[in-house]
């Protein structure tokens, strides 16, 4: 979940949604819908979604599916809505990709599922009205966002009283090593926290390591990702950490945190 580039701070979202565009055209793992199969396990009850990377959710974090408003917040790629709409809810999938969002097409069309998808900034629902969901899925990606406190306002807002937002986030202290050398599995402390890819190197750096037109990522606090869910108003009621395959720096420490937090 690693993409970065060269763009400046004003114009992070229209960059991020062109990178991301650009990364369905790559055929990135986060942007692949998922098989017939799925569907048809999900119709049966059979099924499981992810936050992070290799850890699925348990299953007593969800209600009773059947029915109910979920939001699928930042979650586009015709993964995590495909299958709780299989699995009975009544699903929007709310992204700022467009071609992320095609992809939730087309698994509706593909296995007949109904599916609602809304674009957008996921620090801006203004689109919904408040209380309008039960459930908030929100896999990692406020990586992808300068700020993440008024993710958790806004998710707190359309949310009913007793729903759950279901949250995976980057560990921050992921981002205090220097990448190139980390790919050699060596570890060495070099950027202070919070890490931003606009503030943290020059641009002539980023393009360099990630490449031109890749996305803009940002590291966030443990007190802007936990904190500012608590100060929004949410109990947490629930957490778990997980692990990036493939990573030198997951051998020492977790690469992801995901949270269970409910609107009482």
């Amino acid at each position: 979940m690693s993409n970065r580039s060269s763009a400046g701070p004003t114009d992070v979202r229209t960059h991020n949604r062109d990178a991301w565009n650009r990364e369905v055209e790559r055929g990135n793992e986060w942007t692949l819908p998922v098989g017939r199969e799925a569907i048809a396990a999900a119709r049966q009850g059979e099924w499981e979604i992810y936050l992070t990377e290799t850890k699925p959710v348990p299953r007593d974090w969800f209600p009773e599916l059947e029915g109910i408003d979920v939001l699928c917040l930042a979650s586009g790629g015709g993964q995590q809505g495909p299958i709780l709409a299989a699995a009975g809810a009544r699903v929007t999938v709310f992204d700022n990709s467009p071609r992320q969002l095609a992809q939730d097409r087309f698994v509706a069309d593909r296995d007949g599922l109904t599916i609602a998808t809304v674009e957008g900034d996921m620090a801006d629902l203004s689109a919904f009205a408040d209380g309008s969901f039960s459930l908030i899925v929100h896999p990692v990606s406020n990586v992808f966002v300068p700020e993440v406190r008024p993710v958790w306002a806004e998710a707190y807002r359309v949310l009913r009283h007793g729903g759950a937002l279901l949250a995976g986030f980057v560990n921050p202290t992921d981002y205090v090593f220097d990448p190139e050398l980390a790919e050699k599995g060596v570890l060495r402390v070099k950027y202070a926290l919070p890490y931003s890819d606009v503030s943290s190197m020059s641009a002539e750096e980023r393009e360099r390591r990630f490449g031109e037109g890749a996305a803009l990522e940002f590291s966030h606090t443990l007190e802007d990702q936990i904190g500012g869910q608590l100060d929004a108003g949410f109990v947490l009621t629930g957490f778990y950490e997980d692990y990036r395959r493939d990573d030198p720096i997951a051998q020492y420490m977790p690469s992801y945190i995901a949270t269970r937090a409910v609107k009482l």
